[in-house]
């Protein structure tokens, strides 16, 4: 069954949204999806803040990707000056 991560970011003061979105774009988004994912978006919450969704086809593949996430997110902390303020996460038990 299809799972999903979700996890929220914010931005260091003053940090430039555009560069950041643009490595996101370039670098991060084909990474979860070598990962796995099937599904990747990205929402712009309020200036600093970001909310990533990512879909994953089935449990097995997103539990696989745990330890390279780890070090994407760790990438992230450093090269974006971002940090995690959140995550959840758990199986699709309905959609539209």
């Amino acid at each position: 069954m299809t799972c999903m991560t979700i996890t929220t970011w914010e931005l260091a003061d003053g940090t430039d949204y555009e560069i950041v979105l643009r490595q996101v774009r370039e670098k991060r988004l084909p990474a979860l999806r070598e990962m796995g994912a099937s599904r990747v978006t990205v929402v712009r919450t309020s200036e600093r803040t970001t909310a990533a969704i990512i879909e994953w086809p089935d449990e097995m593949t997103r539990d696989s990707a745990e330890q390279a996430l780890q070090q994407v997110r760790e990438k992230i902390h450093a090269e974006d000056l971002s940090r995690l303020t959140g995550e959840m996460g758990g199986e699709v038990v309905a959609q539209i």
